[in-house]
């Protein structure tokens, strides 16, 4: 055992700084084992995988060797809600516990910072969106004038949706750089100073990734190097990466330079006559293509766009406009900074067109999705291990991939292949909730397969009486928002508050739902993880179907092929992982501390009609299983279940 690991060990036990100053700490074995393999592979400057099962407490597990190791570490999260409760809740706690004499920093991609120059070409700006967007830029313009970190998130009644984000924030592409003339004044350069001086730095995947694909551009580094990266709910990174390696040009991405290049004319008026007709131009090209796009599905390859008359011309009329404006703003490059950043985004937006279009012979999907009202053309690779696995060898660095949900029936091969880990080591600490006592899994007998019609009115008929027996206090998760809308209705006139995710942000839902007591809250994708309700409001969580991926999606599509060509099975090597995973993620909203209790209602008879329904039982906490009604009621009534429930445990009934 390293020096570090017996720090580490000695700093969490019952008589340790963090018992000790830390009210509401308890030692945990599991907890120890799991900071001891970090530690160990941070002074061996190794690569782990470690999933540690809700209650762990896998975050201070992975705090204590970070602080205790005095070297520079480099935390990443996968959200910037999970990246503000580390660096504002658990980083001091710990920090104070331990007397470690560290600087931290928080860092986050620029869009999350105010910018002042976007802030006062928005002042100008004759078109906001309605009174609303209005009044945001009202309490915007009040707040940019007192903070000290200019990050967004302090405004906490700014909607993440708001159309204001992208008028007073700044991006890779139309950030001025040192040209700007409020640099001295930049938040982004701030945060970046301090993080360049700090020994932990917290970031989140997305930044941390953004880092990684300019790197391999050449065009510099965002984070400061380090000796340890510890990466928390390392479950996303696969997705997020391939996102970050590919590229994409959007309708609204083009509608913002339309708009951006248009205001720099205030600067350099005479320019007005040069720039308008190709401005227009695009923005009239972006419609049309969206028009022609219409008919399509949401999801679809790019030999769909191309083979389709209308759809190809759209797209090359739009190309050509970008080549229009690309020539009007050449000769403004010297008038302002602001012209020579349009001027780039123009260049590389055509460029990006121009690649998406080419039928190439790499590995890369091409592929176009469609919203309510733009569409945006990707470009994806299939395989990301390889770019990551460089960037690990070449860091030299320690290197942590943490989550509740890693393993597929207790192996990592799957998550080790997609990130291009060879031979990492592995730890797999279960939760250690005293799952007989606190929750039972129950699967509805009659229920018919997923694909048959009424199969929603069916979930709904089955969840009823569950409902009835916990008084609401329950979360339905689906797998479509069809089958979200479809429940929505079903439930309208239940005895229970119902919450609807798109009826409200997530966050306020969520607050609304902890209040009611009774609630019962409807949710898709984004409620499956990072959601955390402790206590009596959530006791009942609902999966209506096993999560395989969307059959529409081109990269999954691609993906497959490529391994049913190397000889492999698609389902069982890509698909069952995948939804293993997330079927985890959405498991774990139930049971969030030792003293919740609760029912997992899983609603997808392929559980049992399917070999492959043992993978995903096996792969979730050990919770008592039946298909009796009455032992749901049995165990809202706080009685003891019947002792037939163990006859109940049979291959016959269920794996």
């Amino acid at each position: 055992m390293s020096d570090l690991a017996k720090r580490t060990r000695l700093a969490l036990s019952d008589d340790g700084p963090l018992a000790k100053k830390l009210t509401s700490y308890v030692a945990r074995p599991a907890q120890q084992r799991y900071a001891q393999a970090i530690a160990d592979v941070i002074d061996d400057k190794e690569t782990l995988i470690a999933e540690a099962g809700t209650g762990t407490g896998k975050t201070y597990g992975y705090l204590v060797p970070a602080l205790l190791s005095g070297e520079r570490v480099i935390i990443s999260t996968g959200t910037k809600a999970l990246q503000d409760q580390l660096y504002h809740r658990d980083l001091p706690r710990v920090r104070e516990a331990l007397g470690a004499n560290l600087k931290t920093a928080l860092l986050k991609g620029r869009a999350n910072y105010v910018c002042r120059y976007r802030m006062e070409q928005a002042r100008g700006e004759s078109k906001f969106a309605s009174r609303d967007v209005v009044a945001q830029f009202q309490r915007v313009t009040a707040w940019s004038g007192k903070t000290k970190r200019g990050d967004l998130a302090e405004l906490s009644d700014l909607p993440e949706d708001s159309p204001l984000w992208p008028q007073i924030t700044s991006n890779a592409e139309n950030c001025l750089g040192s040209e700007c003339p409020f640099w001295s004044e930049c938040f982004v350069v701030k945060a970046r100073q301090e993080a360049q001086a700090a020994d932990v730095v917290v970031v989140n995947h997305h930044l941390l990734l953004a880092d990684l694909a300019i790197k391999q551009e050449g065009f510099g580094e965002i984070l400061p190097g380090a000796s340890t990266f510890i990466l928390d709910e390392a479950h996303q990174l696969p997705e997020l990466a391939a996102q970050f390696f590919g590229e994409n040009i959007s309708a609204r991405q083009l509608v913002d330079l339309a708009r951006d290049t248009l205001a720099e004319c205030k600067e350099v008026p005479s320019a007005l006559a040069t720039i308008q007709q190709p401005v227009r131009t695009i923005e009239h090209q972006v419609r049309e293509l969206r028009l022609a796009l219409n008919n399509f599905a949401q999801r679809g390859n790019q030999s769909r766009v191309l083979h389709d008359e209308p759809a190809s011309l759209a797209l090359e009329q739009l190309r050509a406009s970008l080549q229009s404006l690309c020539e009007a703003l050449q000769p403004l490059v010297e008038a302002s900074p602001g012209f020579a950043a349009c001027s780039a985004r123009a260049d590389n937006a055509y460029v990006r067109i121009e690649r998406w279009m080419n039928v190439g012979d790499d590995d890369d999907v091409r592929w176009y999705e469609l919203t309510q009202r733009g569409f945006s053309l990707q470009r994806t690779p299939l395989d990301v291990s390889a770019p990551l696995r460089q960037y690990r060898e070449q860091s030299r660095a320690a290197w942590i991939f943490t989550s509740a949900t890693l393993a597929v029936e207790g192996d990592f091969e799957h998550l080790a292949h997609r990130l291009g880990l060879l031979e990492p080591r592995t730890i797999l600490e279960q939760s250690p909730f005293e799952w007989a006592e606190q929750a039972l899994c129950y699967l509805p007998k009659n229920l018919p397969e997923p694909n048959t019609r009424d199969y929603g009115k069916s979930v709904v008929d089955a969840v009823w009486p569950v409902l009835e027996a916990s008084q609401g206090r329950a979360f339905l998760l689906f797998t479509s928002h069809r089958a979200l809308r479809e429940a929505s209705e079903a439930l309208k006139n239940s005895p229970w508050p119902l919450f609807v995710q798109g009826t409200a942000p997530r966050t306020v839902l969520l607050e609304q739902f902890r209040s009611s007591g009774n609630g019962v809250l409807l949710g898709a994708a984004s409620f499956w993880e990072g959601v955390d309700v402790i206590g009596e409001a959530l006791s009942v969580v609902v999966i209506d179907r096993l999560p395989f991926a969307a059959p529409d999606d081109p990269v999954l599509e691609a993906r497959l092929d490529v391994i049913r060509r190397n000889g492999g099975n698609p389902f069982r090597d890509e698909q069952i992982p995948q939804a293993v995973i997330a079927l985890k993620q959405g498991a774990g909203r139930l049971i969030r501390s030792h003293e919740d209790r609760g029912v997992l209602v899983l609603c997808d008879q392929r559980l049992i009609s399917k070999s492959y329904g043992r993978i995903f039982l096996d792969s979730l906490p050990p919770l008592p299983r039946t298909r009796v009604l009455a032992d749901v009621q049995a165990f809202f009534a706080n009685q003891h279940l019947p002792m037939e429930r163990e006859a109940l445990d049979t291959q016959e009934i269920w794996p």
